[in-house]
């Protein structure tokens, strides 16, 4: 099959979206398929084209089998609502041009967010009368109304119809998660027009390794119990949390007693400049010496970078959608280390990690709870050990990457017969 993949990130890009369509396009190229991708110049997350990529309008590479076609995108550090808008509409506007030239697809898959891709794809599909399929990473405007991103009545009119578009143009809708195939139908989209695929993890890029390595001696991390935290920092995460959970254990009563024998480390890996304004807040709270602010390591470091933690965090505000899914929970499970979900009790996330077995979920937005968790984490080295294990097994067995490919191409068949 030529397969056409419409995806505003992809690689170099570190997190998100990103390295799930950079593993799938090429998964399914290695698999005899010709892929091509139709992306934006690489920003993301920090909001800034990359070296490399500047001042270009096109730029085409190929990269382990895929073809990847690059459009200009308009980007600011900061975007706000209109700003955002106006990226998107952008990529919009290159990524169609760009799309006109070239061999005619058999199927057209393009991801979301962003909601407006919707619109060149559903064209593109019309003109070379091929089946498009959405794929659904994020449910717009519900995450973003829900959490505070939008709050313009107007503005959430016109998601909504946009969102009411890209369903009801869409051939197909692939999900990620079961809450969204609830949303979706109580959006009257058709059940049979919906396939729950969720989203994988690489199990043989991310997994178990040594937990000494040189990603703790290089950061002085030989002698702690780690806490890790990679991924976005932003309004969703409240990374504020991990914070404030340091300050308690500063100000714990028997603090000392406690690093003598366990030498708690939080580690926090992110985007330089959201790190930042984390530092200014570690530095009011007085507890830079409880916690290492990181800034995104290659990701070929990934797997030795999660080995080096003795637990990995997932942590979300109590205000995100239950639906909401973390691309980060599938790795923390294949990584082999335990985790501590800090998220909605209802929520996807919190599911995942009880029906692996291979962690503990607390309260969100809550500094006690999860300090109550690393320290029975690290009281208790045996049971730790013993999640790590279970959430490995399970993501082996329910987040394995050739299922997720079977699944695809499974279903692109079943739409171009």
């Amino acid at each position: 099959m030529k397969i056409l993949i419409y995806s505003y990130n992809y690689h170099p890009e570190p997190i998100g979206i990103a390295p799930l369509m950079t593993e799938l396009a090429e998964g399914l190229a290695a698999r005899g398929h010709e892929v091509r991708v139709l992306t934006g110049m690489p920003n993301y997350p920090q909001r800034r084209i990359y070296e490399g990529y500047r001042g270009k309008a096109y730029m085409t590479e190929h990269r382990n089998g895929v073809r990847v076609d690059r459009c200009y995108v308009w980007v600011r550090p900061k975007p706000g609502l209109v700003t955002r808008m106006a990226l998107d509409g952008s990529f919009v506007f290159t990524s169609f041009a760009r799309s006109l030239f070239g061999w005619r697809p058999d199927i057209i898959l393009f991801a979301s967010p962003p909601l407006p891709v919707s619109i060149p794809a559903w064209l593109l599909g019309k003109l070379k009368r091929c089946p498009v399929v959405l794929n659904l990473q994020d449910i717009l405007p519900d995450a973003a109304v829900h959490t505070g991103l939008i709050r313009n009545e107007k503005a959430i009119k016109i998601f909504e119809k946009l969102e009411n578009f890209a369903y009801k143009r869409a051939t197909h809708v692939s999900v990620i998660a079961e809450g969204f195939v609830d949303n979706l139908i109580g959006k009257n989209v058709p059940e049979n027009k919906i396939s729950l695929i969720p989203n994988w993890v690489n199990t043989n890029f991310i997994h178990p390794m040594a937990k000494h390595n040189s990603f703790r001696e290089e950061h002085g991390l030989q002698n702690n119990f780690v806490v890790m935290y990679s991924g976005n920092i932003a309004l969703t995460q409240g990374l504020e949390t991990v914070v404030n959970t340091a300050a308690l254990l500063k100000d714990h009563p028997d603090v000392d007693n406690i690093q003598r024998q366990n030498s708690i480390k939080f580690v926090i890996v992110g985007e330089e400049k959201a790190l930042k304004k984390l530092e200014d807040y570690c530095r009011d709270r007085q507890v830079l010496d409880y916690v290492l602010l990181l800034p995104f390591q290659p990701r070929e470091r990934l797997p030795e970078m999660l080995a080096a933690a003795d637990v990995g965090l997932i942590v979300q505000k109590s205000n995100v959608v239950a639906f909401n899914m973390p691309s980060k929970t599938q790795v923390l499970l294949a990584s082999g280390r335990a985790i501590i979900a800090s998220v909605p009790g209802s929520g996807t996330a919190a599911r995942a990690v009880r029906s692996s077995e291979g962690g503990l979920v607390v309260e969100p937005e809550s500094p006690q709870a999860l300090l109550d968790a690393v320290l029975t984490l690290a009281e208790n080295r045996d049971r730790t050990t013993t999640l790590g294990k279970h959430g490995r097994a399970y993501a082996e067995k329910t987040y394995s990457f050739e299922s997720a490919l079977n699944a695809y191409e499974a279903l692109f068949k079943k739409l171009c017969q």
